[in-house]
């Protein structure tokens, strides 16, 4: 353990710490005396965690050596938000894919950093926003507790098994988290330095839950429905939770962290699009606010950014196999022993629907926005003009110019006709359709004349329907068998 540092006689600070070769920057944390602890793995034979003068830098297997303030690290230290550890990241996608082991306490972690880094980003960047350092920990607080609400197999917990218990459709973890970010900051009795007022509590509650909380009954004001912030900082309520687009650090985080344990591409660059980051007032009164843009430029790479969030929940959320585990999952008791032996529920069939009424449970894939582009709700600039932010209609056409150059005369009738050219600021390469809804079928038991009956009758059933019924593997052999008999 070397330790050697930087120190700066002007601000008596240490501008750089470095530890066993690795060089920490300190931002903004002044350090009166050099105290540093560390946490060793032995099995790794590595240090996972530095502590120097009460930050912490954590070892993240994403974003590498992160720095977090304090006053994070008091909270990931309480029994609520240790819990975190024990509760997978993608549920039962653990049970399908090997490398899926991660959980929701590094994804929250990681979220914490990446709000912090937008935030300081966008501060460095605008000075005329006046985001005060508060503003930004209060961001990186609701960062590192969006998430304490979930149950165990995360989201299988409040989508099967509370609204099976209980009845209660209305039941989701952001409204568990605001509620378990209050437990644990009444049980811990935690106090911040500078304190948490009470507008930068109602700050973080409002950015957990990601939308005004007079929505959970108390009363806002009229106008602006948020009471955490002024309307002046409608921005930093895009950053955790992004209703408007569905663009945050969330899946920022998210989406890195589960592609790089399934092994899959990410092809979206989050730090990308902090470099392109920027607040614009947009909009007409009396909504006129301002709101994060990007460069026109990187609107196909936010495209990448819903299309790896399609790719993910075809591949993880809802694979077959995943579906499988969590139906199963509902009958636990008396049913893991059945899934811990690979004696699963077989799949039938595979259909994508419209419009049906009185559905089963339907399985659907879209780009987060329902049936909408999420495009359509997101601001750009551009180069020349960093101060407006505007919409990129997917059709809209930049410039029809006439080119007299470019004449094609037509022989039946000699009539000369002018060549007109488009050019258009977004690829004409890009879905149609956001939004697509599939039914599946299992059979629970082992009766194979009676299962092979089933799958019959529901291939009919979406054929009269007039369903596409989609073909898989399983499928195949089970089609192969029907015909062996």
């Amino acid at each position: 353990m070397q330790i050697t540092s930087g120190y700066d006689e002007i601000s008596r600070t240490y501008a750089s710490v470095t530890v066993a070769g690795t060089t920490v920057k300190q931002r903004g944390y002044w350090i009166w005396d050099m105290q540093i602890t560390s946490s060793y793995d032995e099995r790794s034979r590595t240090y996972a965690s530095v502590t120097v003068a009460g930050t912490t830098v954590f070892n993240d297997s994403i974003h590498g050596h992160v720095e977090l303030h304090p006053f994070l690290v008091k909270i990931i230290d309480t029994p609520q938000f240790q819990r975190l550890r024990n509760i997978k990241q993608l549920g039962g996608g653990y049970l399908v894919y090997p490398g899926a082991s991660h959980n929701r306490f590094e994804h929250s972690i990681g979220v914490a950093y990446l709000a912090g880094v937008l935030a300081k980003t966008l501060q460095e960047n605008q000075p005329e926003l006046n985001i005060t350092d508060m503003d930004i920990l209060c961001v990186q607080i609701g960062g590192l507790c969006h998430d304490l609400g979930h149950g165990p197999f995360s989201h299988l917990f409040d989508e099967m098994f509370i609204r099976g218990a209980c009845g209660n459709e209305d039941w989701t973890h952001e409204v568990v988290s605001v509620r378990m970010f209050e437990h644990l900051m009444n049980e811990n009795e935690l106090k911040s330095d500078p304190p948490l007022l009470e507008d930068d509590l109602m700050f973080i509650r409002e950015l957990i839950l990601g939308r005004p909380l007079e929505e959970l009954g108390e009363v806002g004001t009229t106008g602006w429905p948020y009471r955490g912030r002024t309307e002046e900082k409608s921005f930093l309520y895009e950053i955790v939770s992004n209703k408007e687009n569905g663009i945050d650090v969330d899946k920022f985080d998210y989406f890195a962290r589960d592609c790089h344990h399934l092994g899959i591409k990410n092809n979206f660059d989050h730090m990308r699009y902090f470099k392109f980051a920027r607040v614009i007032e947009v909009g007409t009164e009396p909504n006129r606010r301002k709101h994060i843009c990007l460069r026109e430029k990187e609107v196909w790479n936010l495209y990448e950014l819903f299309h790896t969030r399609l790719l993910l929940h075809k591949r993880v959320c809802h694979h077959k196999v995943t579906t499988n585990v969590e139906i199963m999952m509902e009958q636990s008791k008396t049913i893991l022993k059945r899934i811990m032996t690979r004696k699963l529920y077989r799949f039938l069939g595979e259909a994508k629907v419209t419009n049906i009424n009185n559905s089963p449970p339907l399985i659907t894939f879209s780009y987060g926005n329902e049936e909408e582009d999420p495009m359509k709700y997101t601001y750009f600039y551009k180069k020349n003009e960093p101060d407006r932010g505007f919409l990129i209609p997917r059709n809209k056409v930049r410039n029809v110019i006439i080119l007299p150059f470019l004449r094609v005369e037509n022989k039946c009738n000699s009539e000369v006709l002018n060549v007109y050219c488009r050019f258009s600021q977004v690829s004409d390469f890009l879905p149609e359709c956001f939004l697509e809804q599939r039914i599946r079928v299992y059979w629970k038991t082992e009766d194979e004349d009676l299962m092979n009956i089933v799958a019959q009758t529901f291939r009919t059933w979406c054929n009269t329907n007039g369903f596409e019924v989609m073909i898989r593997s399983g499928m195949l052999d089970l089609m192969c068998l029907m015909r062996i008999r």
